[in-house]
């Protein structure tokens, strides 16, 4: 057999999925595990090794077979060193070799970069955004993420940190944020506060997809969340279109399942908060690749060698 196969793995601050992709990109096997069912550092580390040797094993593969192993991961990332700076919400995380442990581990090429930009290389490439040029790419989940396409090429900043679009300060008074600062977009609108604000408006725990499913038959409190969650991200993307003057921003992650109910508000923030001129240009699209993509943009990632 002479296919050569990626492991990608896509690490959040709630899900830990593994898969295994054929040359097309096409996914063969997946788990999903709990994020949380690892508490220390060396237990996950531990917990993708033994995912990464299970895939093969009970796929009947060898070694040979695999082209590389592709992580993408929720925090600033060095992915030429290898190194993990840290992430905002997994403790226990600070400027780990983490490319170099698993490969020592393993025994297979090893690549790592931010989740943000693999969920953007893939869209780029394979989805929503294929054949533009100027993007903004953003997860909306446990934590914000983003990646940028600038005149067709993926743009990582002086030490591949740009991108994060979620620690945009948009109150100078505001909310503390799991990075450390105050004021952050995540700190608003990540999924964790809009489930806190939606137990404050409904006086009961509720989850994201009830929130949409309610959204969806015109509940007027479930409607007034998406909304506001709208209202926060259209106000700092007004800021982002000002000053990139991008073709698209594409939508992605759990909370981007909201629907219409979140992006005609955040149209509509934006209407009123950004340029005219670079509104008009701008169009908000919602990811095509799904809970995939960064799985997809990992093994394109180890594909690439990028």
């Amino acid at each position: 057999m002479n296919k050569k196969y990626v492991i990608a793995i896509d690490l959040g601050g709630t899900n830990l999925k593994v898969a295994l992709l054929d040359p097309a990109y096409n996914i063969k096997d997946k788990e999903v595990l709990s994020t949380r069912s690892f508490m220390e550092k060396d237990d996950l580390i531990h917990g993708i090794v033994y995912s990464v040797n299970r895939f093969i094993k009970y796929n009947n593969l060898g070694k040979a077979q695999i082209s590389g192993v592709g992580l993408g991961l929720p925090g600033p990332v060095d992915a030429k060193a290898g190194i993990v700076h840290f992430f905002p919400n997994i403790p226990g995380w600070k400027e780990v070799k983490l490319r170099d442990i698993l490969k020592k581990e393993l025994g297979l090429p090893v690549f790592i970069d931010n989740d943000a930009k693999l969920m953007t290389l893939a869209e780029y490439k394979l989805g929503a955004a294929k054949g533009l040029y100027n993007v903004l790419c953003m997860t909306l989940g446990t934590g914000i993420g983003g990646g940028i396409i600038l005149n067709g090429k993926l743009y990582r900043g002086f030490n591949n940190a740009a991108g994060e679009v979620g620690h945009l300060p948009i109150n100078e008074k505001g909310a503390y944020c799991n990075c450390g600062s105050i004021g952050c977009l995540e700190a608003y609108v990540g999924n964790r506060r809009i489930i806190n604000q939606a137990k404050k408006v409904f006086k009961r725990t509720i989850t994201l997809e009830e929130l949409s499913a309610l959204a969806a038959k015109h509940n007027q409190k479930a409607l007034s969340v998406w909304h506001n969650v709208g209202a926060h991200l259209g106000f700092a993307l007004a800021g982002v279109i000002n000053l990139l003057n991008l073709d698209a921003i594409v939508l992605g992650g759990g909370v981007a399942n909201a629907g219409s109910p979140l992006f005609d508000s955040i149209k509509e923030t934006l209407r009123k908060q950004a340029m005219s001129v670079q509104f008009k240009r701008v169009r908000i699209i919602k990811a095509k690749l799904g809970n995939e993509a960064g799985l997809i943009g990992a093994a394109i990632m180890v594909r690439e060698g990028i």
